[in-house]
């Protein structure tokens, strides 16, 4: 059996099907929908299968149309827009049940020297030093019962690592900030696109969670009905996935029951490789509403 990354990398090594139409399928979990980083990643494999290998991605904006249904296949159908000197642009519809899903727009751009500058890095503790998410987690089991534990066990493709306490089960209202340190859990092939797909895949666990933080929100609070509506990255300097990266989130603001909230995700020496922003529904649940 291999490992949950072996998995992950399965999962975006999408079947051909024609030219520009390619494949996925969803892992085996138990989810009532799709994972927006996969859907995010799978796309962006698509985009880049149709692109020269000298053209890494530097930018792509997407939006989540429908939820995707776990149990069958996503077909991605490509558009290639433009091939230009320096930059490739490429268009992404996923479609399920003959409705598109999700919507991608990337560019590829040949690298070129240019104007350097960068903000830089918090200051926080190294991810070697802090506990795993399963160590996190651990005092929790009992609480929850059983299938709060299996969900623990369950191996993960990504290692993330919080600085400072999870929220998750703490309502106390604090400042919409948050640090992770992320990585694969274990080591990937050299293919820098692969490994963009990887970082598209993390960058939606915690982005739209930054968003819930002043106001008392927990992991199992059923007051808020959460989804991610659009998303933006940015690829600025070449990356290794499977070496740590600092995602540093904020969110500037929640309003109309959306928030927004912005990360930045450094190398482990302090680089800025990748700018991310996401707006995701943040809708407040009547619960005698729901109930019926």
């Amino acid at each position: 059996m291999g490992s949950a990354l072996d998995d992950l990398i399965a999962l975006l090594d999408l079947e051909a099907l024609e030219v520009n139409l390619f494949r996925g399928v969803s892992p085996d979990e138990d989810r009532q929908r799709v994972f927006g980083g996969q859907v995010a990643g799978q796309a962006l494999v698509a985009a880049g299968r149709t692109v020269p290998d000298d053209r890494p991605v530097h930018s792509l904006h997407a939006y989540f149309l429908r939820p995707g249904d776990p149990t069958v296949p996503i077909v991605y159908e490509v558009d290639r827009i433009r091939d230009g000197r320096s930059f490739c642009t490429r268009r992404v519809v996923a479609i399920q049940h003959g409705r598109a899903i999700f919507n991608l727009q990337a560019s590829f751009h040949v690298a070129e020297p240019g104007l350097d500058h960068q903000v830089a890095a918090p200051d926080v503790p190294s991810a070697e030093s802090l506990p795993t998410l399963r160590g996190r987690l651990e005092p929790y089991r009992e609480r929850y019962g059983e299938a709060f534990g299996r969900w623990i066990d369950r191996p993960r493709p990504i290692d993330m690592r919080t600085v400072g306490e999870l929220s998750w089960f703490d309502p106390t209202p604090r400042e919409p900030c948050q640090d992770v340190w992320i990585r694969a859990d274990g080591v990937l092939p050299d293919d820098p696109m692969l490994h963009a797909c990887v970082v598209v895949y993390a960058s939606d666990f915690t982005i739209l969670d930054t968003a819930t933080l002043p106001h008392g929100f927990n992991f199992y609070d059923n007051r808020l009905m959460m989804a991610s509506l659009d998303h933006a990255m940015w690829f600025h300097q070449p990356f290794r996935a499977d070496d740590w990266l600092l995602y540093h989130q904020h969110s500037p603001i929640a309003h109309g029951a959306r928030g927004l909230a912005e990360g930045s995700i450094f190398t482990r020496d302090g680089r800025l490789a990748v700018t991310v922003m996401q707006e995701g529904l943040l809708r407040p649940v009547d619960p005698s509403r729901a109930a019926h």
